[in-house]
């Protein structure tokens, strides 16, 4: 049971504290009451409540302070914090970030950087990244915004099998910018990048165990395994 205390918390002007208040920090005349095993008690002055924490060895927190009377339950609240805090870890590991890759092209790019370009775009999408598309104008190329708009479309229709816009081309200054989505989570690139990787791995160590095996058949026979020759057959027999 949390030892039960009387500080009322944060000073005026200071900053507003998020912990729930328990036992005497509670002020209010009356709670509606919510047993350990989420059971409802009902409305009972705050004083019973405190009472009946106390004879289970447990708190009383508030767990809806905005609520008509609040309401408060009994529960062991050191262990409800560390339960939170343990889901908030396994949360925040769990958590992808999202990333947003970018890649610039200029309106008049030959085909040879557009292939290049275009397939820095696949494997950012194939890993489950966003992709923000530039189009830098110069000069004269300012007043040819049709020419970038095509060929983000054109860029567009090419990873289609991969990720869609997500942000329509507009017009940012003397740049167009597009945002092309992957349609693969994060999660989900990332394990099957895993699962490929396990799988290139297994396909390697079979082709080393088959060399091995072949190496081992076609071995020479040792000198011991070679039969003896007799005299006879060494010899020449006008030698005799």
């Amino acid at each position: 049971m949390t030892p039960r205390t009387t500080t009322t918390g944060t000073t005026p002007g200071g900053p507003i504290s998020t912990e729930l208040r328990i036992n005497d920090r509670i002020r209010v005349p009356e709670v509606r009451l919510v047993g350990p095993n989420g059971e409802t008690v009902g409305i009972v002055p705050t004083n019973d409540a405190l009472r009946l924490a106390q004879e289970a060895d447990l708190d009383l927190v508030e767990v809806a302070p905005t609520a008509r009377p609040p309401v408060c339950k009994l529960m062991d609240y050191g262990k409800f914090k560390y339960e939170n805090a343990q889901k908030a870890r396994e949360a925040r590991r769990n958590q992808t970030n999202t990333v947003i890759k970018e890649m610039k092209l200029r309106p008049k790019i030959d085909q040879h950087d557009y292939e290049t370009k275009k397939g820095h775009v696949v494997r950012f999408l194939g890993q489950g990244d966003k992709v923000k598309i530039t189009i830098m104008f110069r000069g004269r190329e300012q007043h040819r915004p049709e020419l970038g708009f095509r060929l983000l479309q054109r860029l567009a229709d090419d990873v289609t099998e991969l990720g869609f816009v997500e942000s329509a081309p507009k017009q940012d200054g003397r740049n167009m910018i597009m945002v092309l989505g992957p349609h693969k989570k994060k999660s989900e690139a990332k394990a099957e990048a895993k699962a490929a990787k396990a799988e290139r791995a297994a396909e390697r160590d079979a082709e080393r165990a088959a060399e091995r095996a072949e190496r081992t058949a076609v071995q020479p026979t040792s000198p011991a395994d070679k039969k003896p020759k007799r005299r006879s057959e060494s010899l020449d027999p006008d030698m005799e």
